[in-house]
């Protein structure tokens, strides 16, 4: 898309029109696409990858670790990049390295090269959704972007959709390398339509480096994302987990202090001096830890329980993500119209209603009730997910937007990470504790054992979604043209 079309779809004097935009919006839920997909094809693709490098699930599971650890160096840097040499070159370039991470994973050797290659991917895919979403931000007038920002959620729902059933088929009926192949022609398709569609007009401006930003924030959030996965393996009290957390937060805690002094910060930190802002950042992490808990366990439900494998429980979800794409159209345009309290409100309250139905799964639900469950979860996701994340960046100052994405992305990634290790060190706890109580081999135990503890691993997401219920109740209705 070339300069003159940006420019006449966000002129005031004319109607808006989507239509113009239709080629930029393709362009990032292209690239953003890319790196979702590979995040939930790696996720199944353990257990196969411990196989064929004939390690230990701990070592393999370095190849998720050193990727979250990687994304959460770079995120922060994202917006000086962007104010520095354009929005546009970043993602391109971001897409280019993430795409040779992958190639390079694909002939990956051993356990090391493989871990290393995927920081590598990490490195590259870190800063393609806080840059897609800014880029996007701008391209709409402030009463459109609801709209404009359930387009760009295609990639959220289509990952979730068609990862685990890639994957699972890819593993089963081709070869693991493939799991990282498949992302070159995505990520060629994504440079192309990038380069030849992304607004050329913005120049890059001479921003200043914030050094001790630059120094102090990818040592506080991979300090601290380390610490949370290897608490989740290892046990909170292991020295390995406390040290980096007493360290990670030690950091955060004089970055914080850093940024708040420096006049071009890093990650502007002084949106949360915003209430509206704080509140949907809060509500943000409520509804990402209450989501990711619950993605988290319905697989392991429908596969350790029921017996499905990978491919099986990939098809299960299907209608979960048709309905939440539904959820994310109505929703954008719920909140153009009301605001965001409607959708958010309405969709905890679907969140709160399928974490009732899903703490109370058993061996023998039937699959039709197991899928109504799964759907009334994605329609509650599709309600809030993105009309949370388009409210922060309304609450936010317009020209503070490429700064805020980074911040936002950061600390999700922070708790994105934290809610995993929790969940899954719960569940683990709560079987093994159900286990002991029954004191049997049985295989009948075993399985009442097992579903006991995620009826129990499933009252935690279901207190946070209550939680937000409550807390979306005192949203501001309406926030046309805040922020700016």
């Amino acid at each position: 898309m070339n300069p003159s079309a940006t420019e006449a779809a966000l002129q005031g004097g004319k109607p808006f029109s989507i239509k113009p935009l239709i080629p930029v919006l393709f362009a990032l839920i292209a690239g953003m696409l890319l790196v979702m997909l590979d995040n939930t094809i790696m996720n199944v693709a353990i257990p196969e990858l411990e196989n064929v490098f004939h390690t230990s699930l701990k070592t393999i599971q370095w190849a998720i670790t050193g990727y979250t650890l990687a994304t959460s160096m770079i995120i922060p840097l994202a917006g000086w990049f962007s104010d520095r040499f354009t929005a546009k070159r970043v993602f391109l370039v971001s897409i280019l390295l993430f795409t040779i991470g992958s190639l390079l994973c694909a002939a990956a050797q051993s356990p090391a090269q493989l871990i290393v290659f995927r920081i590598m991917q990490g490195l590259g895919g870190g800063m393609v959704a806080p840059i897609g979403m800014a880029l996007s931000f701008k391209i709409a007038p402030p009463e459109r972007r609801g709209e404009l920002m359930g387009f760009l959620a295609m990639p959220m729902l289509i990952a979730p959709l068609l990862g685990p059933v890639l994957s699972g088929w890819l593993l089963e009926y081709v070869s693991w390398h493939w799991i990282f192949l498949i992302n070159l022609p995505i990520g060629l398709i994504a440079i192309y339509l990038g380069m030849k569609y992304l607004p050329v007009s913005e120049k890059g401006t001479a921003a200043k480096l914030d050094i001790w930003g630059m120094i102090l924030s990818p040592l506080a959030f991979s300090s601290l994302v380390f610490g949370v996965h290897r608490g989740g393996a290892e046990g909170w009290t292991d020295s390995y987990t406390l040290l980096p957390l007493i360290f990670g937060l030690v950091a955060l805690s004089l970055f914080i202090v850093v940024e708040l002094r420096q006049k071009e910060p890093l990650l502007e930190l002084r949106s949360f001096r915003s209430f509206e802002f704080t509140k949907g950042i809060i509500l943000v992490w409520i509804n990402q830890i209450a989501l990711f808990g619950s993605i988290l366990l319905i697989p392991l439900y429908l596969q350790q329980v029921r017996g499905f494998s990978s491919l099986e429980s990939g098809m299960m979800i299907i209608p979960q993500a048709l309905v939440s794409f539904a959820g994310v159209m109505a929703g954008g345009r719920l909140l153009d119209k009301y605001g965001a309290r409607i959708p958010v409100f309405s969709g905890l309250v679907m969140l709160s209603a399928a974490l009732v139905l899903l703490s109370r799964l058993d061996s023998d639900t039937t699959i039709y009730a197991m899928i109504g469950s799964f759907a009334l979860l994605g329609l509650g996701q599709g309600l809030t997910t993105m009309q949370l994340g388009t409210h922060v960046l309304k609450s936010a100052p317009k020209d503070l937007i490429s700064r805020v994405t980074p911040l936002t992305t950061s600390a999700q990634q922070i708790v994105g990470s934290f809610s995993i290790a929790i969940i899954s060190g719960l569940l683990s706890s709560n079987i093994a504790e159900h286990m002991t109580q029954a004191g049997s081999a049985a295989a009948s135990a075993h399985t009442a054992a097992m579903v006991a503890g995620f009826h129990d691993t499933f009252l935690l997401p279901l207190s946070l979604a209550l939680c937000g219920v409550v807390l979306s109740l005192f949203l501001r209705k309406q926030e046309h043209g805040s922020g700016q």
